[in-house]
C-alpha cells in the first residue's frame, strides 16, 4: 500500500501521478460511452447530432480547463484555454484532409465515425510520444523553442503562400507503401478493417491443379483510410505541439488540452464537412495564428513574455475573424442550398 500511495503522490513531468492518472481515467470512460453506448451500432451521423455531440465535448473540455483554472491557478488555467482553443482550430484543418481521404477510399458515411473512433486512439498515444520527447529536449535545451518559434513563422508563411495546395493522396509514399505490400479489397467489407478471403480473391493467381486457394488476410480500404488518417495527425501535429509549446512548457497542460481538443474533432468532423465550403478563409486565419505565435517566440527577448490573456484574445480575435468572414463571404451559397432543397 505504501508503494501504490508513494506511486500516486509521486511526481511525474513536474505533476503529481494521481494527475496524470485521474485524466487518463477520464478519457478511457469517455470512449469506453462513446464506443459502447452512443455508436454500438454503424449508422450515418447527422449535422445535429454531430453538433449535439461536439458541443457536449467541448464543453467538458472547457470545465476541466475550469478545474485547472481552479487547482493550478489562473495561469495556468489561460494556458490550457489558449491551447484547447489553438489545437481544437488546427485540428479543424484536419476534416479537409480527413472529407478527402473518406472519398479517395469511397467510405461509406456509417463507417466512417469508427474509423475515426480507432484513429483518435492512435492519435492519444502519438500525442503523448511527441509531448514526452518535446518536453525532455526543452528541458534540456531551451534554445529549441526558438527553433520552434522559427518553425511556426515558416509554416504560417507557406500556409499563406499555398493556401489552394491540396493534399496528394495517390502521391503519397506511406500509400503506396501499403498498396504493395499489403493486400487490399477493392470494396468494403462491412465495417471490417481485415477480413479473411482466398489468396486469390479478386484476380490473384489461382492455385495451381486446381486446388483450393489458401485464405489470408486482405486489409479493407477503412484500414487504408485508418492509416492515411493517422498520418495526416502526425504531419499536423507538427505544427500544433510546437504551437503549444510555444504557449507553455507545462508538458501535463500541452497534453490535456490537445487530447481534450481532439476528442470531439470526430463529433465535429460530420458537421464540418457538410458544410466544409462555408470555411474558405480559416486556412487564412490559421497562417495568421501561426506567425503569431512563432513571432511571440522569436520577440520574447525584446518585447518580453507575452501575457497568457493577450494571446487567447489575440488568437480568438483572428480565428474569430476568419469564420466571420467566410461566412460573410459565402452567404449567397448558403441561400441558394438552402432554396434547392425541397
Amino acid at each position: 500500500m505504501d508503494l501504490i500511495a508513494a506511486f500516486v503522490t509521486g511526481d511525474f513531468l513536474g505533476k503529481p501521478a494521481w494527475l496524470w492518472l485521474g485524466f487518463i481515467g477520464i478519457v478511457i470512460l469517455l470512449l469506453a460511452i462513446d464506443l459502447g453506448l452512443l455508436h454500438r451500432d454503424d449508422h450515418e451521423i447527422k449535422v445535429r447530432e454531430s453538433l449535439l455531440q461536439s458541443g457536449a465535448y467541448i464543453g467538458m473540455g472547457l470545465l476541466f480547463g475550469a478545474w485547472v483554472w481552479w487547482y493550478l491557478g489562473p495561469a495556468s488555467g489561460m494556458q490550457y484555454l489558449t491551447g484547447f482553443l489553438v489545437e481544437k482550430t488546427l485540428a479543424m484543418d484536419n476534416v479537409f484532409v480527413i472529407a478527402m481521404i473518406f472519398g479517395f477510399f469511397a467510405i461509406p458515411p456509417q463507417y466512417q465515425y469508427r474509423v475515426l473512433f480507432w484513429g483518435i486512439l492512435g492519435v492519444i498515444v502519438l500525442r503523448a510520444i511527441m509531448i514526452g520527447l518535446g518536453a525532455a529536449l526543452i528541458a534540456e535545451f531551451s534554445w529549441l523553442l526558438y527553433v520552434f518559434g522559427a518553425f511556426l513563422l515558416a509554416t504560417g508563411i507557406k500556409m499563406l503562400l499555398f493556401i489552394d495546395k491540396e493534399f496528394d493522396l495517390a502521391g503519397n509514399p506511406v500509400l503506396k507503401w501499403l498498396q504493395k505490400r499489403v493486400r487490399v479489397t477493392p470494396d468494403i467489407h462491412g465495417n471490417r478493417f481485415w477480413v479473411k478471403l482466398p489468396a486469390d480473391a479478386y484476380g490473384a493467381t489461382p492455385a495451381a491443379n486446381g486446388k483450393a486457394s489458401r485464405v489470408v488476410w486482405w486489409a479493407t480500404p477503412l484500414f487504408f483510410a485508418l492509416v492515411l488518417i493517422e498520418v495526416v495527425d502526425l504531419i499536423f501535429a507538427v505544427d500544433s505541439v510546437p504551437a503549444i509549446f510555444a504557449l507553455t512548457q507545462d508538458p501535463f497542460i500541452v497534453y490535456t488540452s490537445n487530447i481534450f481538443a481532439i476528442l470531439g474533432l470526430r463529433a465535429l468532423y460530420f458537421a464540418l464537412a457538410a458544410m466544409i465550403a462555408r470555411f474558405v478563409y480559416l486556412k487564412y486565419a490559421l497562417a495568421a495564428v501561426l506567425i503569431f505565435i512563432g513571432g511571440e517566440i522569436l520577440l520574447v527577448n525584446v518585447l518580453g513574455k507575452t501575457p497568457a490573456w493577450i494571446s487567447l484574445s489575440v488568437t480568438v480575435g483572428l480565428l474569430a475573424a476568419g469564420v466571420l468572414y467566410s461566412l460573410y463571404r459565402t452567404r449567397g451559397a448558403a441561400t441558394a442550398e438552402l432554396q434547392a432543397r425541397p
